[in-house]
């Protein structure tokens, strides 16, 4: 084992929340800070043209390709679980959409007994590091390095979806982003100026010539080495050489939802006798460790169109391809723009819900699996998820320390009737007289699909997810015994180690995870220079 030096924090993984955490922990010269990342650097072009990610999901060069196991709820279904394999993480290949949630899922983390997570909590953490392309308000700021811009393409179909939506009884609003979301409205992207903006090249990019930050890629991270109940050092092999990392301050686990359990059960840190199966001592019992695995379920309805374009028609037709090339070289505008979804609508399934529990990602596009190419016809994709899930999984270190990845949708009769609603609203916004002009024709689940019965069957079959795990080393009180970590986002009963991801997340947020995975970040930041500070008093 080599000496790879000592530091006084080790962030692991330059995911959004990594990149966050190197850019606030090494501002200040005095902290020696190193960031490990098992993925390359963003040396592609489609890390940074939008459209890339019709490119980078499902493809090795961008993608960790996990697998779920077969999901009872999805057939018996296995299916592709992507997350980026690259610095910036899952933002390097993601859809780009911002979206903090509703202010009722930060005031219920709260409730739960989370002090300091409440709405208005954590809003000033959004707008820390905010740079939104409209004049500054009261939600939202100008200036940080999370560049914020709307779409710059629109589409007649899309205009026509959300006049069919108010028809429907979503109204129209400008902003997804103040705490209430309900209605439809075109989505704000993470964009500069038509290129994708992920966190790499937001927050760590352009601090990297800090003398007292180092970035290591390409390295996997075994473990961390703890003594004592405390977090000493970090080991991580590379080109089949060991390294040992010193910790003097604190190790960071920010791999993920699906990486972060499946290290600390590797640092023997889990259920004891989960971790005894697989030859690993328990340091630390903690059983929530990988469980509490929530995601969108995105269900996935097709409609043939006629009389109006979409990328599937643009994309076959070779002269609108070639001039796609040319309009995004000389403008950066038109379809190499795009995030896979412009329009969104947020809805409730029934009047049981107090705030929407269902978002439509509306596409002016379809194919069968992402990474796959798209339809030879015109055809719009009206994808909608279940925003609050009650069905949970679990993520846990596999053979080899492969992630066992499964998410259980579709398991509990609160999920499977929200399913089945979710179709019978995309129907209802579908048939509105707005889009009555392009002879829209459902083509997945298709119009045989009638009973409750057999719409939860095809959810089962068009499911899949939309790229949000959360929840699997969940934050909790001290009365909860599968709380993983504390409200500090330190693990429990151990010294010198956080967790800060979206593992925390003891319930998922209404929306996009991407951007509350960065306010996390930024928030634990804060907590672990203020701890410090204090404990140098």
């Amino acid at each position: 084992m080599q000496d790879f030096g000592t530091y006084d924090y080790v962030v692991v993984g330059a995911g959004s929340a990594g990149c966050v955490l190197a850019n606030r922990l090494s501002a200040d010269p005095g902290n020696k800070v190193l960031v490990l990342e098992a993925g390359g650097r963003d040396r592609w072009i489609w890390f940074h043209i939008p459209v890339g990610y019709l490119f980078a999901i499902g493809n090795p060069r961008a993608d960790w390709m996990f697998m779920t196991a077969p999901e009872t709820g999805l057939g018996g279904r296995t299916i592709a679980y992507p997350r980026g394999k690259v610095v910036g993480g899952s933002s390097a290949i993601n859809a780009m959409i911002y979206m903090r949630g509703q202010a009722a899922d930060y005031d219920g983390w709260r409730q739960l007994g989370l002090a300091g997570w409440g709405w208005d909590d954590v809003l000033p953490y959004f707008l820390k590091h905010e740079d939104h392309i409209d004049p500054p308000n009261e939600f939202h700021a100008s200036g940080g390095e999370w560049r914020v811009e709307h779409p710059r393409l629109r589409w007649d179909l899309l205009d026509a979806i959300r006049d069919a939506a108010a028809q429907a009884g979503l109204p129209k609003i400008p902003d997804f982003n103040t705490g209430d979301n309900e209605g439809s409205s075109y989505f704000q992207v993470n964009q500069k100026r038509g290129r994708r903006w992920s966190a790499f090249r937001g927050f760590l990019k352009p601090v990297l010539n800090r003398a007292n930050l180092r970035l290591e890629t390409g390295v996997h991270v075994e473990k961390v080495e703890l003594t004592g109940g405390r977090a000493t050092a970090v080991i991580f092999s590379r080109g089949g050489e060991i390294y040992r990392a010193a910790v003097a301050g604190e190790a960071i686990l920010s791999a993920g939802a699906v990486g972060s359990p499946v290290l600390l059960e590797s640092s023997g840190i889990g259920d004891g006798e989960r971790l005894s199966g697989h030859g690993i001592d328990t340091v630390r019992h903690l059983p929530g460790v990988g469980e509490n695995l929530q995601d969108h379920l995105q269900i996935r309805p097709v409609y043939k169109v006629t009389g109006v374009r979409s990328l599937n028609t643009d994309y076959a037709n070779l002269l609108r391809r070639a001039w796609m090339g040319v309009e995004y070289a000389l403008f950066r505008t038109g379809p190499l723009t795009m995030a896979p979804s412009q329009v969104g609508a947020f809805a409730k399934s029934s009047p049981d819900y107090a705030t929407a529990n269902l978002e439509f990602h509306f596409q002016p596009l379809s194919l069968d699996k992402w990474g796959e190419g798209l339809h030879p016809f015109a055809a719009f994709t009206a994808s909608v998820c279940n925003l609050r899930p009650s069905s949970r999984g679990s993520v846990h270190r596999g053979p080899e320390g492969k992630p066992l990845i499964q998410p259980n949708y579709l398991t509990t009769d609160e999920d499977r009737r929200v399913a089945v609603d979710s179709l019978k609203l995309a129907r209802k916004i579908v048939s509105q007289p707005a889009l009555a002009r392009y002879g829209p024709v459902e083509h997945l689940p298709g119009p045989g699909v009638e009973t409750d019965e057999d719409m939860l069957v095809a959810a089962g079959r068009l499911g899949t997810t939309i790229f949000h795990p959360a929840g699997t080393a969940a934050m909790g009180p001290d009365n909860n015994p599968m709380a993983v970590l504390d409200e500090r986002l330190r693990v429990r009963g151990v010294g010198g180690l956080r967790v800060i991801d979206a593992s925390a997340m003891p319930r998922i947020t209404s929306g996009n995870t991407n951007s509350p995975t960065i306010m996390i970040a930024e928030k634990g930041a804060a907590m672990i220079l203020e701890d410090a500070k204090a404990a140098r008093r």
